[in-house]
């Protein structure tokens, strides 16, 4: 099965989804219309990514999977690196290991110290170290200290590693150390540009080939073949929920009004849902969040007929980006815009 477009990429098990077995299909959905990659994110539910990514590898002969992104801290560096090792063979080598900061409230209520960039740093060094065979002895670094370290001393695994990236200190870390980078929803197009440039110089100043790390345009698809409660919360419900988890940090980077993401939080129907807005909120409910949300904060997502979002995606890798994920959406939802995506973009 030919992949037709690497350069596209999709999130299996998009939002909440009801069952996880759903992933089989989906992925299977996806490969079929040509995307290059399959991401998977974690959530401490049905969502738990080592036993997804081990679905979507016999769900599938070509598509690569990525997490992205789990945390280095909720597993042993022996179990994140097994669980690697296992999904690189399992493949045959399509598998990325995609870390991430977190959401620090949710870090806070499990116990677990906010991740640095250092500690992101140190545990990169120590999966290549561990998947090259290397014994790490007496190690005592960000990541933790750990007195032996061992996967199999015959190992020489070349395997990718991923980070999602927001600040400026995470960007330039993903040029830096990793592989690939992918970049947060809702960037405007200045901050995707600032964002690319950033990851890129940084792989330059390592002595790295810039091309070699891609960084993922992580871009919301909501096309006017959805029903419009499904548009408004794959939008208004999903900028919401991440206004929620960390809105000081996606305003500062888009360089938005800090007073409109005040007024949000202090609103009295916001502050009395409890949980994800995107998970739990009616579509009244939505309706009147989108009031609190201004246009432009909403515009850095793809829109209207199949053939214009096709153009959006397309557009955010004149920006810049090397390759997009339709976010948002299931493959089945998107099979319009990859249609028309292939119309006008040769395989």
């Amino acid at each position: 099965m030919a992949t037709l477009y690497p350069e596209l990429g999709f999130y299996a098990l998009a939002g909440a989804p009801k069952s996880p077995g759903d992933i089989v299909t989906e992925v299977r959905q996806g490969e079929a219309l040509g995307f290059g990659t399959g991401f998977i994110s974690e959530r401490f539910n049905i969502k738990e990514a080592a036993t997804l990514c081990g679905a979507a590898a016999v769900a599938s002969e070509t598509l690569l999977i990525e997490t992205a992104a789990t945390n280095h801290n909720t597993r042993h560096p022996i179990v994140t690196a097994s669980c690697a090792t296992t999904m690189h063979r399992l493949t045959g080598g399509r598998f990325t290991l995609g870390l991430g900061r977190g959401i620090p409230l949710q870090l806070d209520a499990l116990g677990l110290a906010h991740i640095t960039t250092a500690q992101l740093e140190d545990f990169a060094g120590l999966m290549r170290r561990l998947w090259h065979g290397e014994t790490v002895i007496g190690h005592d670094g960000p990541a933790g200290r750990y007195p032996f370290l061992r996967l199999d001393t015959s190992f020489d695994e070349q395997i990718r590693l991923g980070l999602v990236a927001f600040g400026p200190n995470s960007l330039a870390l993903g040029g830096r150390v990793f592989d690939s980078v992918v970049l947060h929803t809702f960037f405007t197009d200045e901050t995707l540009q600032r964002s690319v440039a950033t990851v890129k110089r940084s792989a330059e100043q390592a002595g790295r080939d810039p091309a070699a790390v891609t960084v993922w345009s992580c871009y919301a698809v909501v096309g006017d073949h959805l029903p419009e409660a499904v548009r408004l919360k794959k939008t208004v419900g999903r900028l919401a929920t991440y206004l929620q988890g960390y809105g000081d940090l996606l305003v500062a980077t888009n360089q938005w009004d800090p007073a409109v993401l005040s007024n949000f939080r202090n609103d009295d129907l916001v502050r009395s849902i409890g949980g994800a807005i995107d998970a739990v909120a009616t579509t009244a409910q939505l309706e009147h969040i989108a009031t609190l949300l201004p246009d432009e904060w909403l515009a850095p997502a793809a829109r209207g007929t199949a053939a214009q979002c096709a153009a959006s995606v397309r557009r955010q890798r004149q920006l810049g980006a090397d390759a997009v994920i339709m976010h948002g959406a299931s493959p089945e939802e998107l099979a319009p815009v990859v249609a028309a995506y292939g119309a006008v973009t040769p395989s």
